[in-house]
């Protein structure tokens, strides 16, 4: 079981559809919205590294989210053993680079 913790961003006006849509992931629950600028805490649990890879695409993947990315992880009771760092984890942290407005 992986448990993550992600931190999502959206579209101020689209605050409460982002939070919804979130709720309808199998396995995600929001835990804080704050709406003053956007931010929602969320936590996902999944079975292995892959689907926890898959569901974080997922929420970057749904409508009037400006940014998802996962900011904890816990791994417990995974007993495959990788060699290397799993091809989607190197494209992930590929495409996890901090938008340029949001480090002004």
């Amino acid at each position: 079981m992986n448990i993550s913790g992600i931190l999502v961003v959206a579209k101020p006006d689209w605050l409460a559809t982002v939070v919804d849509s979130l709720g309808a992931l199998p396995g995600v629950e929001v835990h804080q919205v704050d709406e003053t600028d956007g931010r929602i805490i969320a936590i996902q649990e999944a079975e292995d590294i892959h689907a926890e890879i898959d569901g974080v695409k997922r929420i970057k993947a749904l409508p009037h989210v400006v940014m998802a990315d996962m900011v904890y992880h816990y791994l417990a009771d995974d007993e495959k053993e990788y060699e290397q760092i799993p091809p989607e984890l190197v494209e992930q942290e590929q495409a996890c680079a901090v938008p340029a407005y949001l480090s002004e």
